[in-house]
This record gives C-alpha cells, structure tokens and sequence, in this order.
C-alpha cells in the first residue's frame, strides 16, 4: 500500500525537525469553527504564546498547527510552536514546557502525551506567572488539584461519546455471534482511555459481539500493523476493529489488505485526510471528526483571554462527527 510507505517516510522527515476563575457557563460547546466576533479582540501589542504539541508525525496535529497560526495571524500574536519526536516522547514534551518558561511566554497552550507527568512542568510554568490552557488530551483533574494547579482550562473534544458513536456503527446489524477487537492508544493519555471506554460500551450493547482483544499501538502506524498482527494470529475470525486514532487504524488496514482480511470492517479516529481516501477506497469503514484545527484555534484564542485578564469557561467542548463514505460521496 503506497499510502503506509507514504505516511511512514513523512513522519520519519518530520520527527527529525525540529488560570483565572469564569464568570460564564462551567461548559462551552464549540459546533462550528469560531468567528472573529467570538474570539478575543485583537491585541494592541504583541502577547508572546507558546504551543507544545505531541509530534508532526502524525497529521492531526499538522491541521492543529494551523488552526493555532490562524489564530496567530487573526489576533496579532507572537506563537512559538514546539513539538516532540514522537506521540511517546514524554521527556521530550517536558523539556520543551521547560524552554518556553525560560523564554517567559506569557501563555502555554497544551496537547499532552500523557495526563499526568506533564503536570510538575506545568505547574513551574505557573508559578512563574504563565497561563495555561490544555487541549486536546485532558490532564487528570486529581493530579493538578494534588499539585496545587487547579482551575486549568481544556479544550478538546467528548472523547467517550465520538468512541461511542464509531462502536455504534461497527455494531450496527450485527445478528450473529461476532468477534470484535480494539486498538487503544498510549493508556496513561486520558483520551485514549475514553475512546476505549466509549467503543467497548457501544460495542457490549449488542449481545452477538464478543471482545476477544484490546491492545495498545500507541498511537503509532508501525506499531498497529504489527498489533493487528500478532491479534488476528490469536484471534482469526475478527470481524470488527476499532482503531483509537487513523493511523493505526491505517496501520491495521495495511496488515488486512496484505493478509487477504478484507471482510474486516475497521473504523477509526481523527478524520485525517488520509484516513478520508481510505474510506472512499473502501479500506476503512468510518472516522471520527473532531476539529484538530478548531481546537489548536481555540486553544490559542482562550490562552490571549487569560492573559488578558478576561474569563475563560473551565471546559469548551469541540462537537465530533462520524464520517462515512456515504457523507464522502
């Protein structure tokens, strides 16, 4: 499949380069991408924030990159933009929340890799009086609290119910005894756990599927296919996977193509570009949209109100949609 040599050569090219109170609503839900009428009024001098995201080598975080340099232009602000190697470089991510604190950035704006190790980095970067937004991965809500940094906004997506929604279309018209399998991404993320939550609920609704596997790839394409792998030797008679994000579920895909699997029907998570000629090509069944670019736009655009002084919702919700090939057509 020239899409996995494809993906696989461009993430390799890329991984080698280089909290106020609110006065408003405890939730904000994000449908549509925001209007500058709803954003924050453009700044009259030039508020320096810092964006750390957990890798280029996956695609989603491409779009969330531009999605926060549109908020860039929009509002007239100085974004440092800092990303690990890879989805697991943990260390990596906290050395780079170290160098924006030595930059003294006025506001950091979050996709952690991990919910819970990022946070004494944070936590350094607040104490020295950066604001901080988290998005797309929630950080553990008991572990700021411990550490004395509660209060820090997130901006992200209903992981468990987009999960929920692909496990309801893998299930749909199942009336006979089938077996189902799940691929999680990296366990201690908080988002790989709902999405996990989400599609074994859905899938447990209907009593003719059994769950005979769910394994991690770590969010990684290498990794799934050999995953899948190792999973369908066990298990061969998989019928339905459900992959945490695309580009494991397009590592999977690759691995049944190859192997002859084609009656496997595979959705997946992100709604990368990618992922999208897959589901035309028939390869891979569904997605799960969830606005990778709203939420790096979002992100940015609460990260100049806090430092602003203004009031930022605790929570904005980012709406999801599966995506089929019927809505591709």
């Amino acid at each position: 499949m020239k899409l996995f040599q494809l993906i696989s050569c461009a993430a390799l090219s890329l991984s080698l380069l280089g909290c106020g109170q609110s006065s408003g609503p405890n939730i904000s839900t994000v449908a549509t991408p925001a209007q500058p009428a709803a954003a924050p009024a453009v700044a009259t001098a030039s508020h320096s924030i810092g964006l750390v995201m957990k890798t280029l080598t996956n695609p989603f975080f491409i779009e969330m990159e531009k999605g926060a340099r549109r908020a860039e232009t929009e509002f007239g602000i100085a974004l440092t933009v800092k990303t690990a190697a890879q989805e697991t470089s943990i260390e990596q991510q906290i050395q780079l929340v170290n160098d924006l604190i030595a930059a003294k950035v006025e506001a950091i704006v979050i996709a952690p890799g991990d919910s819970v190790s990022l946070i004494p980095a944070l936590k350094k970067a607040a104490d020295a009086g950066i604001k901080i937004i988290n998005i797309d991965n929630r950080l553990d809500p008991d572990a700021l609290k411990q550490i004395g940094l509660g209060g820090v906004p997130f901006v992200g997506v209903d992981n468990e119910a987009g999960a929920y929604r692909a496990g309801q279309f893998l299930a749909a018209n199942i009336r006979a005894p089938t077996q189902a399998a799940i691929l999680e991404g990296i366990r201690s993320a908080d988002n790989a756990h709902q999405r996990m939550e989400g599609a074994r609920r859905a899938l447990s609704e209907n009593k003719q599927i059994k769950l005979v596997a769910s394994e991690t790839a770590n969010w990684k394409i290498d990794e799934a296919y050999t995953t899948v792998k190792v999973m369908f030797t066990k298990h061969p008679d998989i019928k339905l996977l459900f992959a945490a994000n695309d580009m494991m579920a397009m590592g999977a895909s690759k691995y049944l193509h190859e192997s002859g699997k084609l009656s496997v029907k595979v959705v997946g998570f992100d709604a990368l570009s990618e992922a999208l000629t897959e589901i035309k090509a028939g390869h891979i069944a569904a997605t799960v949209d969830q606005q990778a670019a709203e939420q790096g736009y979002r992100g940015v655009a609460l990260a100049l109100r806090l430092v602003k002084g203004q009031p930022v919702a605790p929570v904005t919700i980012i709406e999801t949609r599966l995506i089929t090939a019927a809505e591709l057509k």
